[in-house]
C-alpha cells in the first residue's frame, strides 16, 4: 500500500532555514547528566530551529549546568514536578512557534534528523504529529522500546510498535524505513503541529506520565488529523528508562492505570462496553502472573492502577471532553483488530510483521 503525501518530497533534507519555525522543547527534571551527554549534539543538529529547556524544579544541578556550559539554550523554569504531561502544557503555553518538538533528555539525535520531519508535516497538513525511527542507544542496531519505526495499537488500546511487540526488539535492518501514518508517535521524540496542540489543550494532565502521547494521537485522529512515522531519513536514539527504571512499580501502576483511561476516553461507543471488560480481564491476568512469579510490588501496583482508576470520577469525566468522532478499531489506522496479547502470548508471534496488522 502506498501513502498519499502532499506537496514535496518528505525524505529529502532542506536547509537550515526550513527549520528556523520549529522549537525543540527538552523537559528535564533531575537530568543534568542526560544534558551534559546529549544536549551538545541537539545544538550541533539543531538546523536552525529554536533550543529550550523546561525545567520541572530539578533538585540537583541542571540549571547551574544549563547557565555555566549550554548559555544559548532558552530555559523555562517551572515552580514544581508537574510531569511530563502538565510540564509540557505549561512550558508549551509559553512558546511561540508554529511547530513543537518534544524531545526527551537521553535521546541523542543524529544529523539530518530534524529536517525530514519538518518537511513531512510541511508537504501534508492533515499530520498533526510525526516521530523518527527510534533505535536503542545502547544496542544502537535494535529498535528502541518506547516508539521504534511508529506507535500502534489493538482494539483493546494496548501500544505496540513496528520493530517491537511487548519486551521484544527487532534488529534494524531497514525493514522498517518507509514512511507511513501510525497511530501515534513516540513522546520520546516527536514534531507535534503547534495549532493542533492548541486546539486539543496538549497532554491529559491526569495522565502525569506514561501514554500521553498515545492519548493525545488518538484524539487528533478522531478529530480528523493524521500521525505518521517519517521513515529511515530521520534517526535518533534513545536511552529510556532515564526517569523511572522499566521494572519500577511506579510505572507499572501508571501504564496500567492510564490504559484503562486511553481506552475509556477514545475507544467508539459500540465496542466500549465489550473492549473495557477484557481489557480488565487481561489487566487481572496480568496481576495474576505478577503474583505467581512473587512479584508483589507490580501485583499490588496493578490492583492499585484499578482501584484509582474506577474510584477517581475525573477519568470518567475525560471522554465526553476527548470529543472527536470515536471510529471502530476495525475503521482506523494503526489499529489492529484484533488482540496483541494473544498473537505474542499464545501464538508466539514475535515479530510485527507476523500479526497481520491491515495497515
Amino acid at each position: 500500500m502506498t501513502w498519499e503525501i502532499l506537496g514535496p518530497d518528505p525524505t529529502g533534507h532542506p536547509g537550515a532555514a526550513a527549520c528556523a519555525d520549529v522549537a525543540i522543547v527538552v523537559l528535564n527534571w533531575n537530568g543534568a547528566g542526560f544534558l551534559h551527554q546529549f544536549l551538545p549534539g541537539v545544538l550541533a543538529h539543531a538546523d536552525g530551529a529554536r533550543v529550550i529547556v523546561a525545567d520541572n524544579a530539578s533538585t540537583d544541578d541542571s540549571v547551574e549546568l544549563l547557565a555555566r556550559e549550554f548559555s544559548t539554550v532558552e530555559l523555562l523554569l517551572l515552580d514544581s514536578n508537574l510531569g511530563f504531561c502538565e510540564g509540557y502544557n505549561q512550558a508549551l503555553r509559553q512558546v511561540d512557534s508554529p511547530y513543537f518538538v518534544l524531545l526527551n533528555s537521553d535521546v541523542q539525535v543524529q544529523s539530518g534528523w530534524l529536517p525530514p520531519l519538518r518537511a513531512l508535516l510541511a508537504a501534508n497538513p492533515r499530520i498533526a504529529a510525526a516521530q523518527p525511527k527510534i533505535l536503542a542507544h545502547a544496542a544502537p542496531r535494535y529498535f528502541e522500546y518506547a516508539g521504534a519505526a511508529g506507535g500502534y495499537l489493538d482494539r483493546l488500546a494496548y501500544p505496540f510498535c513496528r520493530g517491537r511487540l511487548f519486551d521484544t526488539l527487532e534488529v534494524d535492518t531497514g525493514q522498517y524505513d518507509d514512511p507511513r501514518p501510525v497511530a501515534w508517535a513516540s513522546g520520546a521524540c516527536c514534531l507535534v503541529r503547534a495549532a493542533v496542540w492548541h486546539e486539543l489543550g496538549g497532554l491529559e494532565p491526569a495522565f502525569f506520565a506514561h501514554m500521553e502521547e498515545i492519548d493525545f494521537c488518538w484524539r487528533a485522529r478522531n478529530a480528523g488529523h493524521e500521525i505518521w512515522y517519517a521513515g529511515g531519513a530521520s534517526v535518533v536514539q534513545h536511552v529510556g528508562g532515564g526517569t523511572l527504571p522499566k521494572s519500577n512499580p511506579r510505572k507499572t501502576y501508571l501504564n496500567f492505570r492510564n490504559g484503562l483511561a486511553l481506552l475509556y476516553k477514545n475507544a467508539a461507543d459500540q465496542e466500549l462496553r465489550g473492549a473495557m471488560a477484557q481489557r480488565v480481564v487481561l489487566d487481572w491476568l496480568a496481576a495474576l502472573k505478577f503474583l505467581l512469579t512473587l512479584n508483589l510490588p507490580d501485583c499490588r501496583a496493578v490492583l492499585r492502577a484499578h482501584r484509582h482508576f474506577w474510584a477517581k470520577r475525573a477519568y470518567w469525566r475525560t471522554r465526553r471532553a476527548a470529543g472527536g468522532v470515536k471510529k471502530p478499531a476495525g475503521e482506523q489506522v494503526g489499529v489492529y483488530n484484533g488482540s496483541v496479547v494473544w498473537a505474542y502470548f499464545f501464538r508466539g508471534k514475535r515479530k510485527f510483521s507476523d500479526i497481520g496488522v491491515r495497515f
